[in-house]
C-alpha cells in the first residue's frame, strides 16, 4: 500500500479521491433510488442519522490522521537541526586532531554535509545513505588513527564523542525521515470509510427522491485537498509541504567561509 501511495504524484491522489467520492456517491444515489422505488418501509430519518453517523467517524479519523502526519514532519524538522549542530560541533573538534587526520576530517564532513543537502533537494536518498554511510566508515577511520597516536587524549575522546553523535543522528534521521510514515492500515481504513460514507450519503439522498446537488463537488474537492496535505505530510519532500534544510545551509555556508 505504502509502494503504490508512493508511486503515485501528489496530484494524483487528490484527483484519485475526487473520483473515488464522487463514484461512491453516485453509486450510493442510484442504489437509494432503487430501493425507495421499490419499498416505501424504509425511513429517510433513520439514514439520516446513519449518514450523520459516518461522516462524523469520517472526520474523526482524518483529524486523527492528519495530526499523525504534522508529527512526523515536526520531528524531521528537528532532526534536521539536530543532526546539523552535530556535523558543526564534529567539524569544530576537528581541531583537536593532529595532521593528516584533520584536514581529511573536515574534507569528509564537507563532503557529508553536501550528500545530505542534495539528497533532500533531489529527493533520491538511496544514493545518498549509501554514501553517508561510506563517509561514516573513513571518519571512523581517521578518528581509529587519531586514537592511536594518542591514546590518553581527552581532546581526540570528544572528536570521537561527535562523530559518534553524528553518525547515530544519520540513523535517527533516517527512521524518521524515510522509514515513518503513516501506516497502510490507517490509508484502507480511511478510504474505506470515505467511500461507505459517501455511499450512504447519496443512498440518503436517492431514497429521499432529491435531485444530485453540485455542492457534492465541493464537498469532495475539501475531502481530496485534505487528503492531498495529509500525503504531503506524509512524505514533506515532494509537494509543496517540504522540511526546511536551512539549518543545514547554513553549516555548508560557516564551513566553507572557515579557513
Amino acid at each position: 500500500m505504502t509502494a503504490f501511495i508512493d508511486a503515485l504524484p501528489v496530484w494524483a491522489v487528490f484527483v484519485l479521491t475526487v473520483v473515488l467520492v464522487v463514484f461512491a456517491h453516485e453509486l450510493g444515489y442510484r442504489l437509494g433510488v432503487v430501493r425507495q422505488r421499490a419499498t416505501a418501509h424504509e425511513k429517510e430519518a433513520s439514514v439520516g442519522a446513519m449518514v450523520g453517523a459516518a461522516l462524523g467517524l469520517l472526520a474523526f479519523l482524518l483529524a486523527f490522521t492528519f495530526g499523525l502526519g504534522a508529527n512526523l514532519i515536526q520531528m524531521k524538522r528537528e532532526v534536521v537541526l539536530d543532526e546539523s549542530n552535530a556535523i558543526g560541533t564534529a567539524y569544530l573538534r576537528a581541531d583537536f586532531l593532529a595532521e593528516p587526520q584533520q584536514r581529511a576530517v573536515r574534507g569528509l564532513l564537507r563532503e557529508y554535509v553536501d550528500v545530505r543537502l542534495a539528497a533532500a533537494e533531489s529527493g533520491d536518498v538511496e544514493p545518498a545513505i549509501k554514501r553517508s554511510e561510506e563517509i561514516h566508515t573513513l571518519l571512523w577511520t581517521q578518528a581509529t588513527a587519531s586514537m592511536s597516536e594518542n591514546p590518553s587524549s581527552i581532546a581526540v575522546g570528544l572528536f570521537v564523542q561527535a562523530l559518534n553523535e553524528v553518525i547515530d543522528l544519520h540513523a535517527k534521521r533516517l527512521m524518521i525521515g524515510v522509514r515513518s510514515r503513516i501506516p497502510p492500515p490507517i490509508w484502507i481504513v480511511l478510504y474505506s470509510i470515505a467511500f461507505f460514507a459517501f455511499g450512504t450519503m447519496g443512498y440518503h439522498g436517492g431514497l429521499a427522491a432529491t435531485n444530485r446537488s453540485f455542492a457534492l463537488v465541493a464537498v469532495a474537492i475539501i475531502f481530496s485537498a485534505v487528503i492531498w496535505l495529509i500525503r504531503d505530510l506524509d512524505t514533506a519532500q515532494e509537494g509543496a509541504l517540504r522540511v526546511s534544510q536551512q539549518a543545514m545551509i547554513d553549516l555548508r555556508n560557516s564551513i566553507n567561509a572557515a579557513p
